[in-house]
């Protein structure tokens, strides 16, 4: 199993993934992320990356390990009410990963975060990128907005550019 895990990421060309996700489909994410910010006061982080390196690969580095990471480097946490998450896609792997900071966490379990991420990978694997990406967003956006409804004079903390890693 492992040996095709590392098949899977050292055979995954890195224009693969500029492929699916063009510029045109990056903006439609990020104009998704700006329009459902609109209705919550939570953020929304949106980031892809192609394959993991050899070296994460070797220590067994999971998509949850590696989103928690990116987490970490993209500053979701850094938000006044805690409310930050991050939608992770380890494309090698078709995985999708949900990691909530614990303003939002306290309010919704893990399951409905797997809810979101099982129907987009099934997107995905159907090779529908930007539709499953925008169904992220907008799952993300409602477990917000139950938790989190938008307040006037919400700043917008975060960027709402997609990321290429």
């Amino acid at each position: 199993m492992q040996l095709l895990r590392a098949i899977c990421h050292l055979c995954a060309p890195a224009w693969a993934v500029r492929r699916r996700f063009t510029p045109l489909v990056l903006a439609r994410i990020e104009a998704a992320i700006a329009s459902v910010e609109q209705r919550h006061a939570g953020e929304i982080r949106f980031a892809i990356e192609n394959a993991l390196e050899p070296g994460e690969l070797w220590r067994n580095l999971t998509a949850r390990d590696r989103a928690l990471q990116i987490f970490g480097l993209l500053r979701v946490w850094d938000t006044e009410a805690n409310n930050g998450v991050l939608i992770y896609v380890l494309y090698a792997e078709h995985a999708v990963e949900i990691v909530a900071d614990r303003g939002i966490a306290r309010q919704v379990d893990q399951a409905r975060w797997d809810q979101v991420c099982a129907a987009v990978t099934a997107e995905f694997r159907a090779g529908r990128f930007e539709q499953g990406a925008v169904q992220a967003i907008e799952g993300v956006a409602a477990l917000l907005s139950a938790h989190f409804p938008q307040a006037r004079g919400d700043p917008d903390e975060l960027p709402n550019q997609p990321v290429l890693l």
